[in-house]
């Protein structure tokens, strides 16, 4: 026997030179630990003694367990099956979306895999459908939740409200972008799709008077009648909106209006007479404006003129800048951009815990009434700069080559910007408004790097804002945990 690339070896040279490779692995294998996977292995009497002391799950079983019983929906008849405990299923959600497990399938997955898991469910193990129910049926037991937990911070001398930043992102909604239809397209496709739907009806009324069997009428027919409800669907949004705009329009219209009668009354020559806006249909065509088949709230948005659209949401946080760097309010709009967020997100932080004695934001939130408001009204000191942090005029060593594109930083002539950026200039303003990048900036890192949460599972914007919650709750939780064993500064 001839091998190729080997030179010929009899049958004892073979065994010889196999039984010495079996001794070498036997004498290697002497220095490994021992895996037998045939032997039933007992779990401890105690879960807990595979899960250590200092891990995550205990304190979010203890922090959910402080939440009433009545902010959670459940079956008060007693009808039905046993009902899995709520604060467990709480407990659960955060567990997971404090580590990164977002979807319900996976979740079910992990209170199978996962030892803490095992241990927080009481080796029971809630199907996916039970899992997503109870997230989409207590969205408020969630917002109570968040509030529960920054009043026990404050209880444990881990959160003093003073100063705040405030900040969004956009989070991608659980639609394509290719789902997207204009009002005009919409029509269109109704129409057509009616049309089609009386054609197969006809077609069915015929196939039972001749006795023919026509099986994939009744689905044809039903999936064109769901393409038609979705397309009445983005028919009603888009027109919604375009009401909207039709009423803006028509208070300009009637000023303009009255101004012109006004010129003519003092015999001065009037005006050119104003246009009236036109019907609904006509501005929701003329408008551009899109909607989304499958999630109708989200909206297409971009980051800034580098970025792609996405169809998103923008979720807005507003953080304690103290030291804690919890996160103390937090709201939810279909605005790409933040210039009338200041307000929300000041009203957004509960009232159980006072109200900031200061705000930072960039300058995205520039809104002089909303300046106004804070500082007179609510003595809340606002921190904003005036210029995009990554203009040139404040980028003092900037490695970049100059660029024709580059956008210049504007000029500033109202009284209340110039103020502002007056403020930030002096070293007390500089060392205040340095806080933000620090706080808000690393927070919105470690929800969408570190946990990993890029994409809402809900649709709508009711849930998603629940969904906003729970993650915000989550990310509290982990932090506050942290803090307490003195793992983060």
């Amino acid at each position: 026997m001839r091998t190729q690339g080997h030179p010929a070896r009899s049958l004892s040279d073979w065994n010889r030179f196999i039984k010495t490779d079996d001794l070498l692995d036997s004498r290697m294998a002497a220095s490994f630990v021992h895996i037998d996977r045939n032997t039933p292995m007992l779990l401890p009497p105690d879960l807990r003694d595979w899960v250590s002391e200092d891990d995550l799950v205990h304190f979010v079983i203890e922090a959910c367990e402080r939440l009433p019983l009545a902010a959670f929906r459940i079956n008060h008849r007693g009808s039905g099956s046993a009902q899995l405990p709520p604060h467990m299923m709480l407990a659960l959600l955060v567990y997971s979306y404090c580590n990164g497990i977002f979807s319900s399938r996976k979740i079910e997955r992990a209170t199978y895999r996962d030892v803490a898991v095992r241990y927080l469910t009481a080796d029971t193990h809630p199907d996916h459908d039970t899992i997503c129910k109870f997230r989409r049926e207590n969205l408020p037991a969630i917002s109570a939740a968040f509030v529960d937990i920054l009043e026990l911070a404050r209880s444990l001398g881990l959160l003093k409200l003073g100063k705040v930043a405030t900040d969004g992102t956009h989070i991608k909604a659980n639609a394509s972008i290719d789902q997207n239809v204009t009002y005009q397209r919409a029509v269109t496709l109704r129409e057509q799709l009616a049309a089609d739907i009386a054609e197969l009806m006809d077609q069915a009324e015929k196939a039972d008077s001749t006795g023919t069997d026509e099986q994939s009428l009744p689905e044809e027919i039903a999936h064109r009648e769901a393409l038609k409800a979705k397309m009445d669907r983005a028919i009603a949004e888009l027109e919604k909106r375009a009401e909207a705009d039709r009423q803006k329009a028509q208070e300009a219209y009637e000023k303009k209006v009255e101004a012109r009668d006004q010129r003519k009354a003092q015999g001065k020559r009037p005006n050119s007479k104003p246009k009236p806006p036109g019907s609904v249909g006509e501005i929701a065509q003329a408008s551009g404006r899109q909607c989304n088949l499958t999630d109708p709230d989200a909206r297409i948005m971009r980051k800034n003129q580098r970025s792609s659209y996405t169809q998103s949401y923008n979720c807005q946080a507003t953080a304690d800048v103290e030291g804690s760097y919890l996160i103390v309010g937090k709201h939810l709009t279909q605005s790409p951009v933040d210039k009338n967020e200041l307000l929300p997100a000041y009203h957004s932080i509960p009232t159980e815990l006072g109200k900031p004695t200061g705000i930072l934001a960039d300058a995205g939130y520039v809104n002089t009434t909303a300046f106004d408001i804070l500082q007179e009204q609510e003595k809340c000191e606002v921190h904003c700069s005036v210029h995009r942090e990554d203009a040139h005029s404040e980028r003092r060593y900037d490695f970049r080559p100059p660029s024709k594109s580059e956008r210049k930083a504007r000029t500033v002539i109202d009284p209340g910007l110039i103020a502002m950026r007056a403020k930030l200039a002096s070293e007390e303003g500089k060392s205040i408004y340095r806080k933000r990048a620090s706080t808000i900036e690393t927070i919105f890192g470690i929800i969408k790097s570190a946990i990993g949460f890029r994409e809402f599972s809900l649709r709508g914007k009711e849930k998603v804002t629940g969904e906003w919650d729970l993650v915000c709750l989550s990310y509290n939780i982990k932090r506050l945990h942290g803090l307490k064993l003195g793992l983060v500064g």
